[in-house]
């Protein structure tokens, strides 16, 4: 069963205001304009071009391809929008994770189960070396 795009005037502003790529040929597995919308719906989900592929059913390669048809900007500055909004949920699940914690369920021999939580260490490690690497950089130069 295909989907139909909303109308434009509700997609004003999102990721889903673009014009679909013009197809070249009319496949059932192709990128048909739902599927585009899908990708880039997947897009700003995940922050990741092949995990958005993936979860449509199509591969990595072809929607690069279907990027660099004519015709095919308006769909190019969607997917740079949803990508960008897609880093940056995933930095947000990251730092809920870093600060917030993350529980974790152990069970031990005998059947004893240990439950402890608290912050997701490798990442608070990680955000602090992103950080770190630009004010080393800067204390370097004096």
């Amino acid at each position: 069963m295909e989907h139909s795009i909303p109308p434009a005037s509700l997609l004003a502003g999102t990721c889903l205001a673009f014009t679909p790529v013009p197809r070249q040929r009319h496949r059932a597995d192709g990128w048909a304009p739902d599927t585009q919308a899908n990708f880039i719906r997947a897009l700003e989900a995940m922050g990741s071009v092949g995990q958005a592929a993936k979860a449509i059913g199509m591969g990595r390669r072809s929607a690069y391809r279907l990027r660099e048809r004519p015709g095919a900007g308006s769909f190019a500055a969607a997917w740079d929008r949803a990508l960008s909004m897609g880093r940056m949920r995933q930095f947000d699940y990251a730092m809920d994770r870093a600060i917030n914690g993350v529980t974790t369920v152990r069970i031990l021999r005998g059947g004893a189960i240990d439950v402890s939580g608290g912050p997701d260490m490798d990442i608070v490690r990680s955000a602090l070396r992103e950080d770190a690497a630009p004010l080393k950089a800067t204390k370097d130069t004096f």
